[in-house]
Parts: C-alpha cells; structure tokens; sequence
C-alpha cells in the first residue's frame, strides 16, 4: 500500500532533480571539513532540507547510473552490462520502458530534461558509418520520447563528440567544425562540433534555461506541478576555472568548475523561491557517481588527477577509491533533499538510500501505483524525507563497477565479488596472488575498506550471495508498488 501523507498537499508537489556528473562527497564543504572548496549554496541547502550521509549510486560511471534514475531499475539488467554509452551510440531506454518522466506525465506534470543526456539517442543515420549522421534530421529516440515534454541537452559528457545542442529531438545547429587540432584542455576529446558551441559555457547555458523553465511553469502555468530534471555536466572532465569563478577554489581548475556547479545549484533554487514554490516544490541535490579525483596513497590516473598530493583536497572524503571502483568512492555520493515545510530543516538520515529511489518516491508522492514491470529497484523514499525513520527499509543495495563487477550491500556489510577495485583504481591482477577472491568490509566499522573480513566471516560472504544471486536472477530486487 502507498503511505499517505499527514496534512496532505492540495496537489503533489513538483519536483526538481539536480544530478552531478563526477561530483564527490568530499566536494562538498558541508560533509568534508577538510575540503579544498567552499560551497555555500549546497551547504545551505543542507541547512533548509535533509543531508544522507549513505547515499549511493546504482553504478559507478555515467550512463547506467542516469537509466537507474530515470527507471528505477539497475542498468545491468538492460542490455548494458558494462562501461557507458557514447555520443553516437544508440538510445539505452527500451521503447516501452516506464520512467520518472513518463509517468509523472501521466499524473498530470508537465516535465523538462535540461542538461546532459548519455543514455544514447536513436540518430538518424545516412551510411552503415555510425557517425555518419544527418544532423537535420529529427532523432528518433531521446529524451522527447521518454516522456520530456522539453528537453535541451547534449548527447553526453562534454569531452565526447558529436559537441552540439539538441532541443526537443532536433540539433539546434549543425557540428561542422573538427576539435581534433584545436588545444584542448586534458581529456576532451576532438570531434564535430557546432560553430556556436562553447564547451566551458555549458552549464552557464543550462543553469539560464533550467530558471527560465520554472520561470514559464510559476507564470503561465502555476496550477500544474512539473518535474525538472537537470543533470549538469559539470565538474566531469574537461574542467574549466571560468571567470567569476577562476581562482575562487584551494583545488586548482577542478575545484573552481565545482565551485561553479555550486553557483548553477544556487541559482536554480533562487528561481524556485523567487517565484514562491519552495513549500510547492521537493529539491533533489546529488550526484552520478563518485569524483575522478583521488588521493596519492594509491595509484591514479595521472598528475593531474591527483588532488590530495597536489591541494590536500579529497574529492572523495575518506572512501576508497574513484568514479568507476566498486569500493565506496566510486558510488558514495553526496545528497541533500529540501521541501520547505514537509523535509524537516537541518535533519540528517544515515539510512542507505540509492539513486534508482527516485521513481518509487514519485508514486508515493502522488499516491499512485507502478506497473510490475517499472521500478524493479526502486524504494521511495518519502517515508525517510519525512523523517519516519523506524520502520524497515531498502533490504540491501547492488552497486556495479565500470567493468562490470558486482558488490552488495546490506546493513553494515559489503561483499564486492572481485579482488581488486573493480575499476581504475586497482585490476584483481595487481592484488597479490594469495588474497582471497572476494572481499567482505564492515563499512560501519571500517567505512574506508581497509580490512578484509572474507575469510573471517563465510557465513556472511554466503548470506550476501545468495542474495545477490537471487536479485539477479530475478526481475526485480522490491516488491511490486501498488496502490
């Protein structure tokens, strides 16, 4: 049954999602005092909602932590099983797929994607050459047709091409122009880009049309709740330090584009209460996945990745490894939640929540069902953002690396099903030979992974796969959601 909220609303609220791409939970200054960069707009808003302290994402790399928000489903059960999706790789969502948008729809919202998209787009395709693409002609598959009444995006990440902006499934203007022998900043990577297109102006041309869309929905249409979903591209590589910004952080180009992604979060909520919606309206603050960035004690991905020996800056506080790893730091992110007058105000939840959440929690929000076949994943919520913390919960979480490899959570436990990171930060062949296979933490006691329980505990490795078994291979890790 759907929880029923106390003093209900008159109608269900709108909601605003603002998904980071590659921001740390040691980005934030609220939840690392030790943080290199100030950011005062998601500080307070930490002040004015609820901060989760164990908020992770489904995966630990772009495109299948975006299916997870938008399906509620894990992305390997989709026909990505590992890695991410690139600018010109087909549309990820199936056709007939339910997701936040779409269904929000159907209860009546009026619903917007404005950011960066990297779930694939069904382009229309003049050779069997994959990026031979007919720019003027509509794509076929997008956010338009995930249930986005409007949609301004880019493909994917700004360092894959084609670099171009795309509005309601047609490109705003033609890439011509090829990257491949202008400078370029570290890791973007050349390719068609439109002449218009200014790469470290993204997030400022995002952030103006995020404000102008609410702005439209207060004044033409306030008696109808919208949904806007606003995955910036920022701080993903590649970074820019861009005036006002440049030199406003103690952590280098990197740490001045967060300081920057603070100053877009900032703005959009100002838009929110300078149109009187912040009692109308639940704001999701949170991130994609873990940061890039990652200290000196391990191997990285170069100088220029790492921040700890560089600026004494963690980008990923005190957990184990990066973006892509199994390990914390790859999906530990930060997440505040604010509905001035309904979220209790400077509240924190320790409960393990997960980005696949999102789906669940609208339906609870507007007290409706889902079909069996949508939000397999999902637990809403609702219950916790109104700080009814008692009852049970999620019964444990998967998380997915880059590479593919699986990890479970439960309670204080994590059993990740590989030796190494999963990831970039360390391969299973870099792990000494007489390790054992798999790794078991006690994140409550041990919340950096360092101590390997494995072989103290079998009882406990045993438990957590047969569960993760089971999860998959059944359709779905939940019970159905049913009104």
């Amino acid at each position: 049954m759907i929880a029923r909220m106390s003093d209900q609303p008159s109608r269900p609220p709108n909601i605003v999602y603002i998904l980071a791409d590659d921001l740390g939970y040691g980005d934030v200054s609220r939840l690392n005092p030790d943080s290199k960069i100030n950011t005062p707009r998601m500080d307070a808003l930490a002040s004015q909602g609820m901060t989760f302290t164990d908020a992770h994402s489904n995966s630990a790399v772009c495109t299948p932590t975006r299916y997870g928000v938008l399906t509620g489903r894990y992305c390997w059960r989709s026909r990505l099983k590992e890695g991410v999706l690139f600018g010109y790789d087909d549309a990820l969502l199936e056709p007939d797929r339910l997701t936040v948008a779409s269904f929000l729809k159907q209860q009546g919202y009026d619903t917007a994607c404005i950011g960066k998209w990297h779930l694939g787009l069904d382009w229309r395709r003049r050779s069997g050459d994959k990026e031979d693409i007919d720019y003027d002609a509509p794509i076929q598959a997008g956010p338009h047709t995930a249930g986005f009444d409007h949609s301004f995006i880019i493909p994917a990440s700004l360092d894959m091409a084609p670099y171009c902006y795309i509005e309601d499934g047609r490109v705003v203007e033609t890439p011509t122009a090829h990257t491949e022998d202008s400078p370029r900043p570290p890791m973007w990577r050349g390719g068609p880009c439109a002449p218009g297109f200014d790469h470290a102006t993204c997030l400022l041309e995002f952030t103006t049309r995020a404000e102008a869309f609410i702005q439209q929905q207060a004044t033409t249409r306030p008696d109808r709740p919208f949904f806007l979903y606003f995955p910036t591209p920022s701080p993903h590589t590649p970074h820019f330090s861009r005036p006002p910004f440049a030199g406003k952080s103690q952590a280098g180009t990197y740490g001045d584009y967060v300081i920057e992604h603070d100053w877009a979060v900032g703005r959009v909520i100002d838009a929110i209460d300078r149109h009187g919606l912040g009692e109308d309206t639940l704001i999701i603050v949170t991130s994609d996945n873990g940061a890039h960035m990652r200290g000196g004690a391990q191997k990285t991905l170069g100088d220029a990745f790492d921040y700890e020996r560089q600026f004494g800056h963690r980008s990923n506080h005190i957990y184990r490894g990066q973006k892509s790893d199994a390990w914390d730091g790859g999906h530990r992110i930060p997440f505040f939640a604010r509905w001035t007058g309904r979220v209790p105000a400077g509240a924190t939840c320790e409960r393990t929540v997960c980005l696949t959440d999102l789906i669940a929690t609208a339906a609870e929000l507007n007290a409706a069902g889902l079909p069996d076949d949508a939000g397999e994943d999902s637990v809403s919520l609702l219950p916790l953002l109104l700080g009814q913390t008692d009852g049970p919960f999620r019964e444990a979480t998967v998380h997915h690396s880059v590479s593919g490899r699986f990890a479970i959570r439960q309670g204080p436990w994590k059993l990740i099903e590989c030796k190494g990171s999963g990831g970039w930060s360390l391969s299973d062949e870099e792990v000494p030979a007489d390790a054992p296979p798999m790794q078991l933490y006690h994140v409550q006691d041990d919340p950096e992974e360092q101590r390997n329980l494995h072989n103290d505990h079998p009882d406990v490795v045993s438990d957590l796969l047969a569960l993760l078994d089971r999860y998959r291979q059944h359709d779905r890790s939940v019970p159905a959601h049913r009104a």
